[in-house]
């Protein structure tokens, strides 16, 4: 087995938006959550290890990433890729700037790039600062952010106060010339003692160009767009077939369900769109910390229902609604309430015969694949750009495929949890 491209990514939805544009660009992806312990097949181009290490503190995160490296390392891969948010979430602490600094170091490289820019989605970046469609990222529903608020757009200040080494800037104007102006100014940054150099990005065309730019470049970081242009660098070097179907997956049946413990701005949307469509359950965090059996409820209420169409389990809320709950429960309690309520009810679907089931938000997302003893996902056809359909994949080999779609919170059409069933075979 020969892996081309390994990566680590900072959360669950993260790596699954990741290991969808690889699929797309033509690359037979595995993510795996946390390191692997088994093998993984040897039929596969890249491997994404998805951990949960976005807000852990930074020197947890630092230990995972290079727990995970060393595994893509023995695995033989040749080039390795850090995946975070395309909204660059974290605090001045990290944990972007400091586990980017220690994969560097691992791999004796000190030069790469940071470019969380992810144009379909509305990312793209501009003299530095990133923008969320039209707006700043400092004036976008981001500054609300529960446990990574951002409030800075100036990405090169961001991430400058986060590492020991120095960040410059590739202004949009010499990306606009192509790969070879590009590494012109990587080449110019290094010189200045630069170590990390956030290009500008605002078309799809512009992430090829510095995707091509990054070939030989020992670790890549970025959000998930970059991914659109590292496949053509390994078929320019006769190591990825031209044209090969990446994205199949094998039939899964059964009922469907929704599960959502985001409470970003898209997220919220998509809930009110189901909501009118199908029926819906809230999961109320001041419930759970009552002791009330939510979990039993939610599941009895679903009986009856979910054998005649899609259900929502949802706990998808406004941002002051959230900050009330925090302040009176503690962030991480109540964070911790949902997540374990929206993990127990997905291991009752299951049993209940759900066999497509789509999660909203990367920490519950983490907790749902935990919980259902899935170790990885084959990736499939993408619903919307940065989310795929997946297959997870169990220790229990003789269990039955269940589909997955993990969806990060700000990912996705206002109709995504209505068209989503459309994408997988019938």
């Amino acid at each position: 087995m020969t892996i081309l491209l390994g990566c680590i990514a900072d959360d669950f939805t993260g790596g699954t938006d990741l290991a969808g544009m690889l699929v797309k660009a033509g690359m037979r992806t595995v993510q795996m959550i946390g390191v692997p312990q088994e093998p993984i097949g040897d039929d596969i181009d890249a491997v994404v290890i998805a951990l949960k290490s976005r807000t852990n503190p930074v020197e947890e995160a630092i230990a995972e990433s290079l727990a995970a490296l060393r595994w893509l390392q023995q695995a033989g891969c040749k080039q390795f890729y850090f995946k975070y948010c395309s909204t660059f979430d974290s605090t001045p602490k990290g944990n972007i700037g400091p586990v980017a600094e220690a994969l560097m170091q691992a791999l004796h490289s000190d030069f790469t790039i940071a470019c969380p820019a992810f144009p379909v989605n509305g990312r793209t970046i501009y003299k530095g600062h990133l923008f969320v469609g039209d707006i700043l990222l400092s004036d976008s529903g981001m500054r609300h952010h529960p446990l990574t608020p951002m409030t800075d757009a100036n990405l090169v200040k961001v991430l400058q106060a986060q590492i020991k080494g120095k960040a410059g800037l590739v202004d949009y104007g010499v990306i606009r010339q192509g790969p070879e102006a590009i590494k012109a100014r990587f080449d110019k940054l290094k010189a200045e003692g630069c170590n990390f150099a956030v290009p500008d990005a605002i078309t799809n065309d512009d992430l090829l160009a510095i995707g091509a730019a990054c070939a030989d470049m020992p670790l890549v970081t970025a959000g998930s767009g970059i991914a659109l242009g590292l496949p053509q660098n390994f078929r320019k070097a006769g190591l990825l077939a031209e044209c090969q179907v990446a994205d199949a997956l094998p039939h899964t049946g059964g009922l469907r369900a929704v599960i959502s413990g985001s409470c970003s701005i898209a997220t919220q949307g998509q809930v009110a769109a189901m909501r009118e469509k199908h029926p819906a359950f809230n999961i109320d965090p001041f419930e759970l910390a009552r002791g009330k059996d939510v979990v039993g409820a939610a599941l009895e209420w679903a009986k009856g229902k979910i054998e005649k169409e899609p259900v929502l389990f949802y706990a998808t809320a406004t941002p002051e609604a959230v900050k009330a709950v925090q302040t009176q429960l503690g962030t991480e309690k109540a964070g911790s309430l949902v997540e374990d309520a929206m993990a127990a009810i997905a291991q009752g679907l299951v049993a209940m015969g759900v066999g497509q089931l789509i999660v909203a938000g990367g920490e519950t997302s983490g907790a749902v694949v935990k919980a259902l003893g899935v170790t990885g996902l084959r990736i499939g056809p993408e619903i919307d750009p940065g989310v795929p359909w997946t297959t997870g994949i169990t220790k229990e080999t003789t269990q039955r495929p269940l589909a997955l779609a993990l969806k990060s919170g700000n990912f996705g059409t206002p109709d995504f949890f209505l068209k989503a069933w459309s994408k997988l075979a019938s």
